[in-house]
């Protein structure tokens, strides 16, 4: 399934940072992340912690980016609609969906065995639970774009580009950076974080996303 310029009209009705249809079902969803991050911590399952904030800092980027894209081009590759959410953080994304992908990460490196160094069909487990997480969700976004409250505009964009450039590079980050080495970890999520928090503050301010 693929975009159609017949949702073009739907963009212009998207009202970033609006809070018309807050409600408090987002205190609730900011609850439970902050319990399982904070859990996790107590316990010192800091693997699961940088799969959860790998994939995180790579969703954020992604999204900084879908917002410039939609400013210089006029319309982003992905968008959510007011009406099915009750903040929308950037034009590609919800507090919920924000909420859900900073978990996301956990989910993938929590399905690994604990021998990560197992091959199936001469293919690692880790390649394994990266393809099959990012089919997962490209099909989980298909049902969201027929839903109708995400929004694909452009023909060519569609669930085989966004499992190939997006969701693949998302459980890469989420599966790879914990058995990375610790240098290469800190480098890695400090420059993408800081990154995000720099772009955010430009950006932000100056009306571009």
């Amino acid at each position: 399934m693929f975009g159609s310029w017949s949702n073009a009209g739907l963009i212009d009705q998207i009202i970033v940072r609006d809070p018309s249809n807050f409600n408090w079902t987002t205190i609730f969803f900011l609850a439970i992340v902050v319990f399982i991050y904070w859990d996790l911590y107590r316990k010192k399952e800091y693997k699961m912690l940088v799969a959860g904030i790998s994939l995180y800092a790579v969703h954020w980027f992604y999204e900084i980016m879908n917002a410039v894209i939609a400013k210089t081009t006029g319309y982003p590759l992905w968008a959510v609609t007011n009406d099915s959410t009750s903040f929308i953080l950037l034009i590609g994304v919800s507090v919920e969906l924000s909420f859900m992908f900073s978990i996301a990460g956990m989910v993938a490196w929590r399905m690994l065995p604990l021998d990560r160094t197992k091959k199936i069909l001469g293919l690692s487990v880790k390649w394994w639970t990266v393809i099959s997480m990012s089919l997962l969700f490209s099909v989980i976004e298909i049902f969201l774009y027929w839903t109708g409250k995400f929004v694909w505009v452009y023909p060519w964009w569609g669930a085989i580009p966004v499992c190939i450039t997006t969701y693949v590079p998302f459980f890469i980050a989420a599966v790879f950076v914990p058995d990375a080495k610790p240098k290469f970890q800190k480098i890695f999520l400090s420059s993408l974080i800081g990154l995000n928090i720099l772009l955010l503050a430009i950006l932000i301010p100056l009306g571009v996303i």
